[in-house]
């Protein structure tokens, strides 16, 4: 995974370096150029064009992994493609040459060819079909795939001749790395192109790298790695050796051959980013495939990485340097090291450096950072490691040290107060900021207390954040100082009559997410919230926009408290005594005036709420006792009364009124008078007298009809906006009144076309009506763009009505829907026409529904579901025909279907009385898999429907597969969605399966097996509640085996969903489960499974026998204000339940790093103390300069030239921490370059130089040198570091008296502060 700041065009060049390589001649191949030569010429001029064809598709494809812009993107997929298609012509030429040649000439005849080593001075034969290896994907098989790799490998061999070590005896240019010659850069050409050969075969053939020895394979790469090399050499040698590992036995077969190399090139600067790409991909690939677990059960933190103390020392410097590119990427690497191996980085210092990062940023990673930590502190073993106070309380340090900081502080707030957020909202953090008497919360809430922090807002903001309380566009005004009855006007009365209201689903009371909110708001309670707002308050008499926030806080704690808290434990929260205390302090005017005007803004917050927040859920009917009852009686008077008015209309006022709308006088429906002619049609025409009259008499309907007629182009033509809407509801008004009278129907049915023309516009949609119109009425343009789409809205108003069906009948217009049904490509019409038919009359219309629903089309058949689904949702009373349609779209053949007929049928299954029906219809969902388990899950809650289930054998079948399989992902479901619920964040990825679960608790086939009476039976036969008391009893505290810490969370969850109803509770008093439970929920070792415990709880608190019985035991339920049970229950001593004692109950494994023997040499002694020194950031300056001045002098040009010194070097550099410059500072002391002669020297140091274990030094040498310098001398008041030359010089006489001196002579100073006594 690349870094996300990494330079994207220079990663780019060093992918196509990696896989192409200068080809003289072929910048333009062409097959042109192949006419006239010779066939043996052809076929190695296309295989030489293959070979660069490939390596340009190579490096293609490894850019597109890369984070690239679109242009640079589009631009590398076009060379990716044309790659491709010259691959395909290439390799189809050579067939074609290769059919027309009659024989091939012998393996081993192949001509061989001269080439020069390194040296210059060696010539070895190197055959030359090894490098030009043919690279047809499609004719080499295994056994050809493995001769070539093995024959690679011989010349890689080949080309590593034994040379001399370097090792100079003069002094060599500043610069470690010497100037490569013409020989050396001809060999490491050479090199990678056979590298890159072998890595193409390795990525084509996996079986091959199983074939080949990793130990013969890393000796012939390991010459590519040395520093004589090139960087792009060494590149392609580390993902030559990644690309070889396939097992952790493989990776165990490397040792330690590779440490100093990988060392080295982590320590090397941002040129050579090729190389340390290369090297952490492989760092990442060891880790990947060479993690091993101490036992089966696979618990974090305690695998063993395969990464040695020095690389890992390597690797946390790049991640501490700033400037490094891949920083990001070795910070992940170590968070999942951390995560398998937590006593590897303990070791290594990269504990440290992920909690600076946690503290100080950068805030992309934190978020990771936080949950990788909060998960070893859920272990005991791996929380060892953390220190109480100390470690995870960094993560609160932007908040907690803000003070002083300045508003430039807050983006970097802000993203801590993410990263608390999401701590305090896991089990594991939550109790673990709860330990020491809730310090850390309370540092939190203490910053609220600083009258001069500008930044308080985002703290206040990160609170609302926590308690999930959403805040609407109203709050504002609230802030702002501003009188909420003067904000958001209720909907006005007409829209609210005319607005379908449709009952949406019932939500439940039992929420996981309530039950956590009780306990956030008790224990920010106690760590004094309430305190520290109303501490805001008294800041200022007259209010500001923070401190009505804080109000505005404080009201919603308040009402959050009245809602999910027991009455009890809500009373406290609700005392605000401070508050009442200052409203009713008559001495002190200002304290009074802050204590009534916090106390005024809470209760009118209250009494403006339910008003200025919508429902939750509608209800069927209006209320009778709501404020708009009396507004509703007085426009329902003010209709009758006009109704009757113009029913009772004279001839005289009728006529005037008649010519009034215009109509009569002029075919411009832009003179006509259209509120006259809307209250005409509404009122008059009504009258079957009046309709009569204006149909024979006047002709009226019939020029209005003109009108509407689709081939007189008039309202057909007319635009489709807002403006012109009006004359469509026009058009449904005038036929609803047609179907009102007699004379209406028989005008529709006989004197007018308007039916007439709607058929034949339909046909000429009909491809078997001949030739086609060039500009049909209902074309897709015209419906989209015109008022055409309003005729369908007409034909679903003629719909409604019993002789409006008649009348689509005698047209044939049912006949015309059956056949749009069938055309390709006009969903636009069918959507319309499903949409606006009424189906409330048995008929066509829902021959219509049943036909768009078996569609031949699936996002027909996805819309006509959708709209069945609605259909029913709108319903007030049961259909069953509505259910059998919406049973039958449950054998849909396309699984999207089926899933959204089973979402609208367990929505409507909420109902009983449908669930009932559903069940009576006994459909069959076997072939559903898991999309049909909700809803079968619902069928056993009732008596018919388990009997039905139990009959068919599902009950047994699925009993068996709870209890051995789904219990456990029952778990992993939950704990997945509460943590998509509570991190709240922006990412939409699976918003639908967020919004499905919504924190209700999910159905639980043990739960709804326990609700009918004969599921309680079987489950008393079947024993399985008899083995899960067992199971709990048995491993209450299992805090290692990750398998059972599964399955008893998996346990627990079964019974509290069986205790969660009535018939189930039995089985738990039977048992004496409930006391086990309770037992965990305040002892377990871990927070996650005591969460388990506490949402178990919960659900046993659901039924009034349940919570008495918790009350008991001092856990008290929350009761609706008529006393039922809600299904939420916090325990009385809160801190009892949140504490986790002990916190270290596992001994941390302590390793020390092996000690080397000290050297004896005077010389080496003093350059190992300077480098010790260097880690000293007090007197590393000093000690640099020394170094500088020792390597000058001739004396010590031995030992920055000796291998053993090299040696203890990079053993400091890989025991202690050293910053990436300073370790590259070191490095680049020695004259020695690093090659697999150094590298065998290097590990024979190792095994001569390391103490044993039982090793002491003497005193001699342990008082000999210390960070100060030489000891058994003093500094002349005159000698500064600037005069360490004179100390190289001075001889060692003083030795004989250096073991008596101690090593630090320093007197305690004793001051008097104050007045002496």
């Amino acid at each position: 995974m690349p870094p996300s700041n990494l330079n994207t065009s220079s990663l780019g060049s060093s992918f196509i370096d990696l896989s192409t390589s200068p080809s003289p001649g072929n910048d333009t191949f062409t097959f042109a150029d192949l006419d006239g030569m010779d066939p043996k010429k052809q076929l190695k001029a296309l295989r030489n064009q293959l070979v660069l064809e490939n390596r340009i598709k190579e490096g293609a494809e490894n850019l597109l992994h890369m984070q690239l812009g679109d242009s640079l993107r589009l631009k590398v997929e076009t060379e990716l493609d044309t790659a491709k298609t010259k691959i395909d012509a290439i390799l189809k030429r050579i067939d074609i040459q290769s059919s027309r040649s009659k024989s091939k000439p012998p393996n081993n005849a192949i001509k061989q060819q001269p080439w020069k080593n390194t040296t210059g001075t060696h010539v070895v034969s190197v055959p030359s079909g090894s490098i030009q290896i043919l690279n047809n994907k499609g004719g080499e098989d295994f056994r050809v795939a493995l001769q070539n790799a093995s024959q690679n490998l011989k010349t890689l061999e080949s080309l590593s001749h034994p040379q001399p070590p370097s090792l100079p005896l003069a002094p060599t240019p500043s610069s470690s790395f010497p100037a490569l010659t013409a020989d050396s850069l001809d060999s490491n050409q050479q090199r990678v192109e056979i590298m890159n050969q072998l890595i193409d075969i390795l990525r084509r053939h996996l079986r091959v790298r199983y074939e080949l020895n990793v130990i013969e394979l890393v000796q012939a790469v390991a010459p590519g790695l040395a520093e004589s090399c090139s960087k792009r050499c060494r590149a392609v040698s580390y993902r030559l050796i990644r690309h070889a590992l396939v097992d952790a036995d493989s990776v165990k077969r490397l040792g330690d051959t590779l440490d100093w190399y990988i060392v080295k090139s982590l320590n090397r600067d941002n040129k050579h980013t090729i190389e340390k790409e290369q090297v952490i991909k492989l760092i990442r690939t060891i880790i990947e495939i060479g993690t091993t677990h101490q036992d089966s059960s696979g618990t974090s933190g305690v695998g063993t990485v395969p990464l040695s103390e020095p690389i890992m020392r390597a690797l946390v410097a790049v991640a501490e340097h700033a400037e490094d590119p891949f920083r990001p990427i070795c910070t992940q690497t170590l968070t999942e090291i951390l995560l398998i191996d937590t006593d590897l980085v303990a070791r290594t210092g990269g504990m440290r450096f992920l909690l600076h990062v946690l503290g100080e940023g950068p805030v992309e990673i934190t978020s990771i950072l936080a949950s990788a930590f909060l998960h070893i502190a859920d272990a005991p073993r791996t929380r060892a490691y953390l220190r109480v106070g100390a470690d995870l309380e960094m993560a609160l340090s932007a908040v907690t040290d803000a003070y002083g900081k300045g508003t430039d502080h807050a983006d970097r707030m802000r993203g801590c107060a993410k990263v608390v957020q999401l701590m305090l909202r896991t089990w594991s953090g939550l109790m673990y900021f709860c330990m020491d008497d809730m310090r850390a919360i309370r540092s939190l809430v203490d910053t609220l207390r600083i009258p001069s922090l500008e930044t308080r807002e985002i703290i206040l903001d990160m609170f609302f954040d926590l308690l999930n309380i959403k805040t609407p566009q109203w709050y504002q005004t609230f802030i702002d100082g501003r009188r909420l009855t003067m904000y958001h006007k209720p909907k006005s009365n007409l829209e609210s009559i005319h607005e379908p209201e449709i009952p949406e689903r019932n939500n439940h009371t039992l929420k996981l997410t309530d039950q956590y909110l009780a306990l956030l708001v008790v224990i920010f309670n106690n760590a004094g919230l309430c305190d520290a707002l109303t501490s805001m308050l008294e800041e200022s008499t007259t209010g500001s926009a923070l401190s009505r926030k804080a109000t505005l806080l404080m009201a919603e704690v308040l009402q959050m408290g009245n809602r999910v808290l027991p009455l009890s434990v809500a009373a406290d929260v609700q005392a605000i005594p401070r508050v009442f205390g200052m409203a009713t302090d008559y001495k002190d005017g200002e304290h009074r005036i802050v204590g009534t005007s916090a106390l005024s803004a809470i209760d009118s917050f209250n009494r403006n709420r339910a008003r200025l927040e919508p429902c939750t859920a509608r209800q069927s009917r209006p209320r009778a006792n709501s404020v708009e009852d009396a507004v509703r009686r007085g426009q329902r008077q003010v209709e009758q009364v006009k109704l009757k008015m113009g029913m009772q209309m004279d001839d005289k006022t009728f006529q005037s009124q008649l010519l009034e709308t215009q109509v009569m006088l002029t075919k411009d429906h832009n003179k006509w008078n259209f509120e006259t002619l809307h209250e005409l049609i509404e009122g008059p025409l009504l009258n079957p007298k009046r309709m009569e009259e204006a149909i024979k008499v006047s002709r009226f309907i019939r020029r209005l009809m003109s009108f509407f007629h689709p081939f007189n182009h008039r309202f057909s033509d007319m635009l489709r906006n807002k403006a012109n809407a009006r004359w469509v509801r026009l058009g449904n008004s005038l036929l609803t009144t047609l179907m009102a009278s007699q004379d209406g129907v028989r005008y529709l049915s006989s004197d007018d076309p308007f039916l007439t023309q709607i058929v034949r516009s339909f046909a000429q949609l009909d491809p078997f009506n001949g030739v086609p119109d060039s500009d049909p009425i209902f074309s897709k343009r015209r419906v989209a763009d015109t008022l055409t789409f309003g005729y369908l809205e007409m034909l679903g108003t003629l719909s409604k009505h019993k002789e409006g069906i008649e009348l689509l009948e005698k047209f044939k217009v049912f006949t015309a829907f059956y056949h749009l049904s069938e055309l390709r490509g006009r969903e636009d019409l069918i959507k319309g026409i499903i949409d606006n038919l009424d189906y409330n009359i048995d008929g066509h219309p829902r021959i219509v529904l049943s036909k768009a629903l078996t569609s031949s089309y699936k996002h027909i058949r996805m819309y006509a579901t959708h709209h069945l689904g609605e259909l029913i949702r709108g319903y007030t009373n049961t259909n069953a025909w509505t259910l059998r349609l919406l049973l039958t779209q449950l054998y849909d053949p396309a699984p999207e279907v089926c899933k959204l007929a089973v979402d609208f049928l367990e929505e409507a299954c909420e109902s009983k009385e449908i669930l009932q029906l559903v069940v009576e219809m006994q459909p069959t969902m076997d072939h559903l898999g898991e999309i049909g388990h909700p809803l079968l899950l619902k069928f056993m809650s009732t008596p018919m429907g388990f009997r039905y289930l139990y009959d068919a054998g599902y009950i047994d079948r699925e009993m068996d597969m709870w209890f051995h399989e789904r219990n456990i992902y029952y778990v992993v479901q939950v704990e997945v969605f509460l943590t998509k619920v509570f991190s709240n964040t922006s990412s939409v990825d699976n918003d639908d399966e967020v919004s499905a679960f919504d924190g209700t608790v999910p159905p639980h086939f043990y739960g709804e097996m326990s609700k009918t009476e004969l599921g309680c039976q079987i489950l008393q036969e079947k024993g399985h509640f008899t083995e899960f008391s067992q199971f709990i009893r048995q491993h209450s505290h299992e805090s290692e085996d990750m398998e059972l810490i599964m399955k008893l969370k998996s346990i627990l969850w079964a019974v509290g969903n069986v205790g969660a109803t009535e018939g189930g509770l039995p089985f738990l008093e039977e048992e004496e489960i409930i006391p086990a439970v309770l037992e965990i929920a305040e002892n377990s070792p871990l927070p996650s499974v005591r969460g388990t415990c506490f949402f178990v709880l919960g659900l046993i608190s659901s039924t009034t026998q349940g919570a008495e019985i918790l009350d008991d035991y001092h856990w008290e339920a929350t009761l609706s204000p008529l006393g039922t049970p809600t299904g939420l229950c916090i325990p009385v001593d809160v801190e009892k339940f949140v504490s986790v004692y002990p916190l270290v109950d596992a001994t941390c494994p302590e390793r020390k790093s092996p000690r080397l023997i000290p050297s004896s040499i005077e010389t080496e002694m003093e350059v190992i103390t300077a480098i010790q020194n260097l880690a000293n950031t007090v007197i590393a300056n000093a000690a640099s300069r020394s170094l500088a001045r020792m390597k000058s002098r001739p004396e010590y040009r031995a030992v920055f030239t000796s291998p053993s010194m090299f040696f203890r070097a990079l053993h400091i550099i890989s025991t202690q921490r050293y910053r990436l410059p300073v370790r590259r500072y070191i490095l680049d002391l020695f004259n020695l370059e690093l090659c697999p002669e150094v590298v065998t020297t290097l590990l024979e140091c190792s095994k001569s130089l390391t103490a044993h274990p039982s090793y002491k030094p003497s005193t001699t040498e342990a008082n000999r040198l210390s960070m100060f310098g030489r000891l058994g001398r003093t500094r002349r008041p005159s000698e500064s570091d600037e005069d360490e030359d004179d100390e190289l010089d001075t001889s060692n006489a003083q030795h004989g008296f250096m073991n008596d001196l101690p090593i630090i002579s320093l007197q305690p100073v004793s001051r008097i502060v104050g007045f002496p006594l």
